[in-house]
C-alpha cells in the first residue's frame, strides 16, 4: 500500500490482486479508479508476481513476473516486465513495446544461473526510466554466492537494455542495499557505501560518478524519495507526451533510514549535483566532506515513522520517555520539518540552524555524528498524541497528510496555505 499523486495504490501479492483510486479528488483532478488481478496484465497467466509498479502521473503500470521451466525450477532469465495502462487502457501509448527483457548477468554463464530460491525482486520508476533489483543466490558448479543485480530501461524506446549493474553482496543481507533515481539522469545505489551513476544511456553501462562514504556501518537500509512536485495535468496521457516535467532533483530531500542503529538521515540532494565542490579528491568522499553540512540525522524507534515530499519531512517522535513492555515508545507527537532556504528565511516555525549530535552506542559503533543542515520546525496538533499501533503507515504530500490507521481506514489531514504551521483533518473514510 502507498500513496503517490492523492491516490491510494494496493497491491496484495498472495491474493494476486492490484487496485488504485483517487482520494478525496478535486473537481478539476483527473483521476484513475481501477482494481483488477495481474495475471490478467501478464504475458504468461501461470506466471508469479514479484513486485508490481504503479505511476498515476504517467498512467503506468509495471508488472515484474517469473516463470519456471519444465522442472519447476526458478531461473532469471524467465523474469519479464510488462507494461500496461492504469486506467484500463490496454498497452501504454509511450511505451515501444509491452514486455520488457533483461539482459545476461555479467561474468556468469547462462547455466550457472538456474536456483529454486529466486530471491528478491524490487521495481521503482522516474519518467522514462525502469529499474528492477534482484537479490539472488547463484548455484556455480564449484560454488554458491549471492549477488545482487540492477537492470535499468528506457521503457520508452527500448524493450532490451544494457545498463547492468552487479555486485557480490558481503555480508549476505539484501536489507543493507537500496537504490533510487536521482531525476532523468542519475542514480544513488545504497549499501556499505553511496555510489552516485550516471544513467543517461541504457545502451550501456551505468557510469560511475562519485562515491561517498557513509558515517556508520549499516546493517539495514530504506531509501525514500518523493517525486510529488511533478507537474500535475489534467490528464496523465498529455504529460507523458509532452513530457511536462517541473521537477527540480538538484532541490530535494532524500530520506535514508536504517535500522541498527535507529538512524533517519535527511539529505538535501544538490550535494550530488556539484561534484565540483570535491575536484582533486582521490577516491571516495569521506563523510566529513560532504556530510555535516548536507545532512541532519535523527535517532528514530521505527522506519514506518517517516515520509518526505519535496523539501518536507513528516517524522513521528516519541512524545516522552514512557515505552510499553517492549521497550517502544507509547506515545508519537508528529512533526514536519521544512528544509527549503525559503521556509527557513521566512521562519514560520522552530527554525533549527544550530548543529545536532547524535551519540550511537551498540555492540559494533560507538560514534558521535553532528549534522546541521537548516530547517524550520512544526508540530502538528500537540494535543493529539498517537499510540504505537495508532497508524500503521503514513504519507505527506504538497497540500495533505495521510494515515493508514489499519481496518482498511485512511485519515486524510489537510495542511493550511502557510507552510505547514497548522493542520486539520477533513475526512475518515473506508
Amino acid at each position: 500500500m502507498w500513496v503517490v499523486n492523492e491516490h491510494l495504490c494496493l497491491w496484495e501479492r498472495h491474493r494476486d490482486s492490484t487496485a488504485i483510486f483517487p482520494i478525496l479528488p478535486k473537481p478539476s483532478q483527473y483521476t484513475i479508479e481501477h482494481g483488477w488481478s495481474p495475471m490478467s496484465l501478464r504475458s504468461d497467466p501461470n506466471a508469479y508476481g514479484f513486485d508490481v509498479l504503479m505511476d498515476p502521473v504517467q498512467n503506468l503500470i509495471a508488472i515484474a513476473y517469473a516463470t519456471v521451466d519444465d522442472h519447476f525450477q526458478w531461473n532469471d532469465e524467465r523474469i519479464y516486465i510488462d507494461l500496461g495502462t492504469l486506467d484500463g487502457g490496454g498497452i501504454h501509448p509511450q511505451a515501444v513495446g509491452r514486455t520488457l527483457y533483461r539482459s545476461g548477468l555479467p561474468g556468469i554463464q547462462s547455466g550457472n544461473r538456474t536456483s529454486r530460491n529466486l530471491g528478491k525482486l524490487k521495481l521503482k520508476c522516474f519518467g522514462r526510466h525502469i529499474a528492477l533489483w534482484h537479490s539472488r543466490q547463484i548455484t556455480g558448479e564449484y560454488l554458491d554466492v549471492r549477488l545482487w543485480e540492477l537492470q535499468i530501461w528506457d521503457w520508452q524506446h527500448s524493450t532490451t537494455s544494457s545498463s547492468v549493474l552487479s555486485v557480490t553482496i558481503n555480508p549476505p543481507c539484501e536489507e543493507a542495499i537500496d537504490f533510487c533515481f536521482l531525476g532523468h539522469d542519475r542514480l544513488l545505489i545504497f549499501s556499505d557505501v553511496m555510489k552516485l551513476y550516471l544513467i543517461e544511456d541504457t545502451s550501456q553501462a551505468p557510469q560511475l560518478l562519485a562515491c561517498f562514504l557513509l558515517p556508520v556501518s549499516l546493517t539495514s537500509i530504506q531509501c525514500i524519495y518523493s517525486t510529488d512536485d511533478i507537474a500535475h495535468s489534467s490528464r496523465p496521457q498529455i504529460l507523458a507526451q509532452q513530457t511536462m516535467w517541473t521537477f527540480d532533483p538538484e532541490h530535494q530531500l532524500l530520506s535514508v533510514v536504517t535500522f541498527s542503529p535507529n538512524l533517519t538521515f535527511i539529505i538535501s540532494t544538490r550535494i550530488f549535483f556539484h561534484l565540483d565542490l570535491f575536484e582533486g579528491m582521490l577516491g571516495a568522499i569521506p563523510w566529513k566532506n560532504w556530510g555535516p553540512l548536507n545532512t541532519r540525522v535523527f535517532q528514530t524507534p521505527n522506519r514506518r515513522n517517516i515520509s518526505v515530499s519535496g523539501n518536507r519531512v513528516l517524522l513521528a517522535f516519541p512524545a516522552d520517555d514512557t515505552t510499553s513492555i517492549w521497550h517502544f515508545p507509547k506515545k508519537y507527537r508528529l512533526h514536519v520539518m521544512d528544509f527549503s532556504p525559503l521556509a527557513v528565511e521566512r521562519r514560520q516555525g522552530r527554525v533549527v540552524k544550530e548543529p545536532s549530535t547524535i551519540e550511537i552506542t551498540d555492540l559494533q559503533t560507538r560514534e558521535s555524528l553532528t549534522t546541521s543542515l537548516p530547517y524550520v520546525e512544526v508540530v502538528l496538533n500537540q494535543d493529539r498524541a498517537f499510540g504505537y499501533r495508532g497508524f500503521e503507515k503514513m504519507w505527506i504530500d504538497r497540500d495533505r497528510i495521510y494515515f493508514y490507521h489499519g481496518s482498511d481506514q485512511l485519515e486524510v489531514v489537510e495542511i493550511t496555505s502557510r507552510d505547514a504551521v497548522t493542520a486539520k483533518p477533513i475526512t475518515s473514510s473506508n
